[in-house]
């Protein structure tokens, strides 16, 4: 049983952190502050998975879509990605360096491969940002009673995105701060909401979660099924967060396998509980579907919240749930800057120049987070040209996302099979084949549930906006690696899991947790 107390970290582990940083073959960098806590590492996950983004950014659409079996994509989406999560603390904890994904494929499997997947996951996550703040709009709209519309949702995601910068560019401390309120304002939007819908606001029994009241009629329901499932790919993501600012905290390879476990627990049982609350809170779910079918803007989450709380409580509710988007999008900032710093560090980024620089007082990658505002800023002013603007970025960065992560689990599967044997202090052991293979399936299943043609009436480009989006990303970026070689810029150590300087080499590597 892990302890709920904060792990206490000895003194003398901030040396052994630098020691293994130079084992890793990099100069441990003295502006980055290790001032991170191990429940500020679980609070930076959680709030970018953000379970209140989630299921309150796609209710109306997933339910409109799947009717109330949609809540089972809540539960095969946890139960995959926690098979991620698995693959990814072993790796993180033999491989602690900020940024993630990109410096954990470069070790697995090389240049080329890391280059790919840093930015397939820089694109995806600046397209999050955007999905994020866009979603936040309507609930900031609604607070101030502005009028409802594609002008005011954009304004108000702009604004929001520019707090999020703001307080990012503040320094480390403050992102732990605003992790950790940001954690009890998504608990309290999540818990607490979903605690009073299910005693004065409850309509049905959970046996409506096995009726489909007519959803996807005409079509096979898979097809329904996985166009709402989208609710569940979007809901479990932000883990890998923990291991972005793996050099801001201290005894990494301990703490953030345990940080992104916790992170699954306490974001997937959140998300659970107040979907939960909601659908059996819905009073008319065919007027629901047949809405959504027709293409109206009426939206269930709303009249629920609104017939629930009444005028004030509804506020104060709207309130809550806007911390927890902004939260939400100061962790993504966080992640994606850090993931740019580490690309910059080692010279394979345009600009690289400027974007790996950290502010001496801040102890932040300053440059690499105002990029983290400007594109999603201009994706999110681009967006009032899009149809279904929030479920096709969605899906956009949803797949994008995946991707990524499926690279990361692909080059540790890959490296396994070369004889790659984990040295962290965190490992698999027996487990570790069963386990990568079963994240792996579920990695391609959710792409492919993600990219199916889910309007068989709509024109071609519709059905296939996901696939053709995530075909000219890679295109794009395999073109630019082809031309500009950028991989080969710089000596940061690649492909070494399986080569000769081996893992069991690192310095405070400890034992199997």
């Amino acid at each position: 049983m892990e302890s709920a107390r904060e792990p206490a970290v000895p003194a003398h582990d901030h040396d052994e952190d630098a020691a293994q940083l130079a084992a890793l073959g990099y100069d441990y960098d003295t502006t980055f502050k290790r001032e991170m806590t191990f429940w500020g590492n679980v609070s930076l996950g959680f709030t970018y998975l953000s379970p209140v983004v989630a299921v309150y950014s796609m209710f109306a659409i997933a339910l409109g879509q799947g009717g109330p079996p949609m809540y089972w994509a809540l539960l095969i989406a946890g139960v995959g990605q926690f098979f991620v999560s698995l693959i990814f603390g072993e790796v993180v904890s033999n491989y602690p360096v900020a940024g993630g994904v990109y410096p954990w494929a470069r070790r697995l499997w090389g240049r080329k491969w890391a280059w790919m997947n840093g930015w397939v996951y820089i694109v995806a996550m600046f397209a999050t940002i955007a999905s994020v703040s866009y979603g936040a709009g309507p609930f900031l709209g609604s607070l101030f009673d502005a009028e409802a519309g594609i002008t005011t949702t954009v304004v108000c995601a702009l604004v929001m995105m520019f707090i999020a910068t703001v307080l990012n560019l503040s320094g480390t401390g403050i992102l732990n701060s605003a992790a950790k309120i940001g954690l009890v304002c998504e608990l309290a939007g999540a818990l607490v909401v979903g605690a009073w819908l299910l005693l004065t606001a409850r309509e049905h029994d959970w046996t409506v979660l096995f009726d489909t009241f007519g959803a996807g009629s005409g079509q096979h329901y898979f097809v329904a099924f996985s166009a709402a499932a989208l609710i569940g790919i979007f809901q479990y993501y932000g883990f890998e967060a923990c291991g972005d600012v793996a050099e801001e905290i201290k005894n990494p390879g301990l703490q953030i396998p345990k940080a992104m476990r916790w992170t699954i627990y306490i974001g997937g049982f959140a998300a659970m509980f107040v979907a939960f609350a909601l659908i059996l809170a819905v009073p008319d779910y065919v007027a629901v579907i047949e809405d959504f079918n027709a293409g109206s803007t009426n939206d269930p989450l709303t009249a629920v919240l609104s017939s629930a709380f009444g005028p004030v409580g509804y506020k104060f509710v709207i309130a809550v749930v806007l911390v927890s988007f902004l939260s939400c999008l100061i962790s993504l900032q966080a992640a994606v800057s850090r993931l740019t710093y580490s690309m910059s560090r080692d010279g394979i980024l345009p600009f690289s120049r400027q974007l790996v620089k950290v502010n001496a007082r801040t102890g932040v990658p300053s440059n690499a987070l105002i990029l983290a505002a400007v594109i999603p800023g201009a994706i999110v002013v681009i967006s009032i040209l899009l149809p279904d603007a929030l479920a096709t970025i969605i899906s956009f960065s949803s797949v994008g996302i995946y991707i990524a992560f499926q690279m990361v689990v692909l080059a540790a599967l890959r490296a396994r099979l070369l004889g790659w044997k984990p040295a962290g202090s965190f490992r698999l052991g027996s487990w570790a084949y069963l386990v990568n293979v079963l994240a792996l399936a579920w990695g391609v299943l959710g792409i492919l549930a993600l990219a199916w043609p889910r309007s068989p009436e709509s024109p071609w480009y519709v059905n296939f906006i996901v696939a053709l989006s995530a075909v000219g990303v890679l295109g794009f970026g395999g073109l630019y690696m082809w031309v500009k070689k950028p991989y080969l810029v710089g000596d940061a150590p690649s492909g070494d899991a399986t080569g000769p300087i081996r893992t069991s080499d690192l310095v405070g590597a400890g034992t199997q947790k």
